[in-house]
């Protein structure tokens, strides 16, 4: 459901369901669903319960099997760039707009095969994501550590991260203080996004320069598809913006949204003439948009970028190295 994008209310009732079942004892829950009483249940609806019932009874449920006849893989391509990937460098939790919580897209990433996630919820201004403050970044930050510390012998490391707006000046929003604790950080506008290419140009430009940026989020800001209908893309100076990606060192991401698709075709040849780094992330808000990722290897692939200049084939320790130079 998740990769399909479905509405977040019907996920949600599947996932509420999940954390009322799992604390009962297993045999309380063969005597409910033998006697048709699951629904009694706060948060249990006749679809879940219907799930639940099938699978006490050793059945695939009938809609997890419509689901998996309706998604195979989700592009054709692409394969030896997702090989190659070592984590993602875009994700985000209930803790801003996403829809799970932070250790569910840590375990998911870990079935993906990654050594590392970076959790990048949105800065403050960005009210309707219910973006992070200095105080609940902060508190988020000892979340990370905690799954760390849980997940310490295992290969995978969740990295501390932010999807921190540029402002309408190229600032970021966020304290430099907040963003010098954070391993990686993702620098994308979300407003005023038909402003005039000149200021726009200026606006990117301005974040890109600043030392604490490493990546630089959905460039155009368009929608091709989607529940959240069509936008156009940002009118800025492509070229005058990867040439300062290039100088300060900054990826361009491929944002693996197919609703975003974001850089269109001919920017991405063009960062890729031009010798930018690269990013390919799933801006995953929830555990199973996590595979989006395939959708940015297909386009890389196709765009034949090399792999080392995709910075999150590296391992953990030289995308650290190369995220943070003034440590």
């Amino acid at each position: 459901m998740e990769r399909g994008r479905e509405e977040t209310r019907r996920i949600q009732a599947f996932r509420n369901a999940a954390a009322v079942i799992l604390p009962l004892p297993a045999d309380e829950v063969v005597a409910r669903a033998e006697a048709g009483t699951l629904t009694q249940l706060s948060g249990i609806g006749p679809s879940t319960a219907g799930v639940i019932t099938d699978a006490v009874h050793g059945r695939l449920p009938d809609r997890l099997a419509k689901l998996e006849a309706a998604f195979g893989p989700l592009v054709q391509g692409g394969d030896e760039v997702r090989a190659r990937l070592r984590g993602d460098l875009h994700s985000h939790s209930d803790w801003s707009d996403g829809g799970s919580p932070i250790e569910e897209m840590a375990f998911t990433a870990i079935e993906l095969g990654h050594d590392y996630l970076v959790l990048t919820d949105h800065s403050p201004r960005l009210t309707v994501a219910n973006g992070l403050s200095v105080a609940r970044l902060q508190r988020q930050l000892g979340v990370v550590d905690a799954i760390n510390e849980h997940l310490s012998e295992s290969q995978f490391t969740l990295l501390k991260g932010i999807e921190v707006d540029i402002l309408d000046d190229g600032s970021l929003d966020q304290t430099d203080e907040m963003l010098a604790q954070l391993d990686l950080r993702v620098a994308s506008v979300h407003s005023k996004l038909r402003m005039d290419a000149a200021p726009m140009t200026k606006r990117m430009i301005g974040a890109i320069a600043n030392p604490r940026t490493n990546v630089l989020g959905h460039c155009t800001g368009r929608m091709v598809m989607g529940n959240r209908g069509t936008r156009p893309s940002s009118d800025f100076d492509a070229k005058a913006v990867f040439e300062a990606c290039v100088e300060h060192d900054v990826a361009v991401e491929i944002n693996s949204r197919p609703e975003r698709r974001d850089p269109p075709t001919k920017l991405l040849e063009l960062a890729r003439d031009m010798g930018c780094l690269f990013s390919i992330d799933s801006d995953a808000h929830a555990p199973g948009q996590l595979d989006f990722q395939q959708y940015g290897c297909e386009r890389a692939h196709a765009a034949g970028i090399d792999a080392d200049r995709i910075v999150n084939t590296w391992p953990r320790e030289r995308l650290l190295e190369w995220a943070n130079p003034q440590r």
